[in-house]
């Protein structure tokens, strides 16, 4: 007998853990849950790679893409969404060391990754099976690095698409610099905008940003600073300007801590960053009259170094994923205010990194 379809699509999670001695890890590569309960049920099998330190889907195809922490490859895998197994269709080099995170061109046929280490990025095409081809183009980020011992190169952190798609923003960590390249989608080429990059503070050490969702400007989390930068963001030139900024610690906070991840809200009021150290999620809230951003509390993250964040896309949480404790929280997002308050560990897995989703279409697993 057919069982009564499903309302709405079951969702698979793949999350990646690093695994290696030297990052003091405790994680077995790439494993998948079933999603949609408050408590995720482990899935059987797993991608047993070193150090899977960003991940995404490509919802069009099926199909994962993966890089690794003090590696220097990327891979694609198919996706199985209702056993949640992964296949490898294979491994490219990214001609890089250390890939911290890629992003797909909006057409779906490139694979841009940012390679940490070595201050450069890496284009590789992406074919209609998915696979990826060898790199088409290096980009070399320019030479220098700010004053701190930790800033000892370009050390890019992030690639981002603004909303047209037309230009790639790189938070470049050693630099002390957002910078700005167009985008060829035709001839899948990169080419920096010398005049269009947003200088941080000497020592700050940009490490992610995140677009407002309607209005022309985008937030930048400094990792070494602390703090959270409101830009203006021009479309035309394809060009930054730094308006105000605010800590992500509260004033009485002086241990050790390094800023990682951030959301915005879908209606772009609220804005979450996580601290590594004080361990902790800051909130700020955005005024787009004003043009201004200020604090509005910080919660506990529920687990040490909460390494990475990423909205639920089934119920709205904000997703913690806590490095050093090894679990994943979920916390409610109040509507109007955007106050968090935790819901529930979601999942328990040794040293998480990156957390990427795949539904599941009710005709897949509903026949009886």
């Amino acid at each position: 007998m057919a069982r009564p379809a499903r309302s709405h699509p079951r969702r698979t999670a793949f999350v990646g853990c690093f695994t290696t001695q030297h990052r003091g890890a405790r994680g077995t590569g790439i494993s998948a849950y079933h999603a949609d309960a408050p408590a995720w049920r482990a899935l059987p099998g797993l991608a047993a790679f070193d150090n899977p330190s960003f991940l995404s889907v490509d919802a069009r195809r099926n199909r994962l893409f993966c890089i690794y922490g003090d590696g220097r490859h990327a891979s694609a895998f198919a996706i199985d969404p209702v056993a949640g197994r992964l296949r490898l269709i294979n491994h490219a080099s990214t001609g890089g060391l250390n890939g911290v995170h890629h992003a797909l061109d909006p057409s779906g046929r490139f694979l841009i990754v940012a390679n940490h280490d070595s201050g450069s990025l890496s284009l590789l095409p992406v074919g209609d099976d998915g696979a990826l081809g060898a790199v088409a183009q290096h980009v070399d980020l320019p030479a220098g690095s700010g004053p701190r011992s930790e800033q000892f190169s370009a050390q890019p952190h992030q690639v981002v698409f603004d909303p047209s798609g037309r230009y790639l923003l790189v938070p470049a960590k050693g630099l002390d610099r957002v910078l700005v390249f167009e985008f060829d989608d035709a001839r899948g080429r990169l080419r920096l905008r010398d005049d269009g990059h947003a200088a941080m503070r000497p020592g700050a050490g940009p490490r992610h940003l995140v677009f407002h969702p309607t209005l022309p400007v985008l937030f930048v989390v400094n990792e070494i600073e602390c703090s959270l930068v409101l830009c203006g963001w021009n479309a035309a030139s394809g060009s930054i300007r730094p308006l105000c900024l605010a800590s992500t610690l509260p004033a009485d906070m002086f241990a050790a801590n390094t800023a990682s991840a951030i959301v915005i809200s879908p209606d772009g009021r609220s804005l979450y960053v996580s601290n590594r150290g004080h361990d902790s999620i800051a909130q700020f809230a955005f005024d787009s009259a004003a043009m201004r951003i200020r604090s509005v509390e910080w919660v506990p993250a529920n687990g040490a170094c909460p390494r990475f964040m990423m909205p639920d896309p089934g119920n709205g949480d904000l997703l913690v994923a806590s490095e050093g404790e090894g679990r994943i929280s979920a916390f409610a997002c109040a509507p109007g205010d955007g106050r968090l308050s935790f819901r529930a560990v979601v999942a328990q897995c040794g040293s998480p990194s990156a957390i990427a989703f795949c539904d599941v279409p009710p005709s897949q697993d509903d026949a009886g």
